[in-house]
């Protein structure tokens, strides 16, 4: 073990790198946390067996078998090829070569297994990307779908084919540099040797390159994960674990309105007592529902960063599918962009916002100030397309649920604004003056008994 300039050039970059990544993460945990609080504590059990099954077991990937084999392929490659990241870790800081070696036959079948892997990787994101751009499936369109968010796709696969080069180039040169000397096993690797000149200088200078660029590529993408769709690599599971275990068709009560609801029922209720600021004064109301982000709960707001933009739930969404304008996953990317907006993108690179006209005059900020999530960014008409029928909610393969928002949104419709449509606004006033959602008066609501027993009747003196 030796340090020299190639050392501490390292720490430098990883430190870089690693603290890079963890101001960004901080800031997208203080924008989720603007949110509402909601107690998602307990059933520990349950919550980790479903993260295990759905986010660590792709377990709802494979209602479309043909993408989730190609989605499992670059899943298990990212998990078992970044083993070696401790390796290269190890070896930048100490100046190691090869640390797992010690490992001893594990140590081949894991560079084996690497190799493999890495050949596959290829492979699949070649069909993925063909998938996407040559065989244009549905889905991977739409007006939310903008310039950042088709590109973005797209330079995710082609960073996973740079970095699995770097792979192989390190790999292949380090084995033709030592040959049989070299710890492990390189069934791919062995194949390019023959591609890579003889003189040792230069084979020793391709291994550092393709060294170099393995690590600083990971690292690069580490940071360029917060601005992408793919932080779902992360958020995935703790989206997972924090999901709902009621029934997906059990709507939440308001709890203002229920507390008053058992008062009207129950004389002897105890109102609890409203909310204070911590100098005593009263605290302002709490809106009916949600305008903007910040009157959802935080669990909606982590939605918005786990999401894949897959599509997988406006592809099934029966109001998308016959001509409205009602795309669950436009309601969840609105989310994200929203917050962005509001609190101040985190990201080095607010990407999620491209396409969208910069604001600078004292009026624009001020509109921008005003803007919110509902008109802002989300129509009524968008939110009263829903049928509620959790289709979205079903087919998400990391567990967001898009209906949550929507029917807070119409909540505040609703109960803030009175903005219901006509259709509804007459069924409210039936329950109203009627009891019932039908335009009847209560004492005509048995008239069809008398009218069965007319028809029975006529029909019995008829034979």
């Amino acid at each position: 073990m030796h340090f020299s300039f190639q050392n501490i050039l390292f720490l430098l970059v990883a430190v870089a790198g690693f603290g890079l990544f963890f101001w960004q993460a901080r800031k997208i945990r203080a924008n989720i946390l603007v949110g509402r609080d909601r107690d998602m504590s307990g059933n520990v059990n349950e919550r980790l067996w479903k993260t295990l099954l759905v986010a660590f077991g792709q377990q709802k990937m494979f209602k479309r078998l043909t993408p989730a084999v190609l989605h499992l392929i670059v899943y298990v490659g990212f998990i078992v090829i970044n083993i070696e990241v401790i390796e290269i870790l190890v070896d930048g800081l100490f100046g190691t070569h090869r640390f797992l070696q010690f490992l001893g036959p594990l140590y081949s079948a894991l560079t084996a297994t690497n190799e493999v892997l890495g050949a596959l990787v290829i492979l699949a994101v070649a069909a993925l990307w063909w998938r996407r751009n040559v065989k244009g499936v549905r889905r991977f369109t739409g007006p939310e779908m903008r310039a950042w968010p088709r590109l973005d796709a797209d330079v995710i696969l082609y960073i996973e084919v740079i970095l699995m080069t770097a792979l192989f180039t390190m790999n292949a040169a380090d084995l033709k540099l030592h040959g049989a000397d070299l710890p492990g096993a390189y069934p791919v690797s062995q194949f390019l040797t023959g591609l890579l000149p003889d003189s040792p200088t230069a084979l020793h200078v391709l291994e550092r390159i393709g060294w170099w660029a393995h690590i600083v590529g990971i690292l690069l993408f580490l940071n360029y994960l917060p601005s992408s769709k793919h932080f779902h690599i992360i958020m995935a599971f703790p989206n997972v674990y924090y999901s709902r275990l009621v029934p997906q068709g059990q709507f939440s009560n308001v709890e203002s309105i229920t507390h008053e609801v058992k008062a009207m029922m129950d004389p002897s209720y105890q109102v609890p007592a409203p909310a204070t600021e911590p100098d005593g004064s009263a605290a302002a109301p709490t809106p009916f529902g949600a305008k903007d982000v910040d009157d959802l709960a935080w669990t909606n707001l982590l939605n918005a960063y786990s999401c894949t933009e897959c599509g997988r739930c406006t592809s099934v969404c029966p109001a998308n599918l016959t001509g409205k304008l009602l795309s669950p996953r436009k309601i969840i990317m609105d989310t994200r962009d929203r917050v962005e907006e509001k609190y101040n993108s985190p990201l080095i690179f607010n990407p999620n916002l491209y396409g969208k006209e910069a604001k600078h005059s004292e009026q624009e900020q001020l509109d921008k100030e005003n803007h919110t999530l509902l008109r802002g960014y989300v129509t009524p008409e968008e939110l009263w397309a829903c049928t509620t029928c959790n289709a979205c909610v079903e087919a998400c393969p990391v567990n967001i649920n898009p209906l949550e928002s929507i029917v807070e949104m119409r909540r505040f419709l609703v109960l803030e604004e009175s903005a219901a449509p006509n259709s509804l606004n007459v069924m409210f006033s039936n329950i109203e003056n009627n009891g019932a959602p039908w335009a009847f008066s209560p004492s005509d609501r048995f008239n069809w008994a008398d009218d069965l027993f007319v028809t029975d009747k006529a029909a019995v003196a008829q034979r």
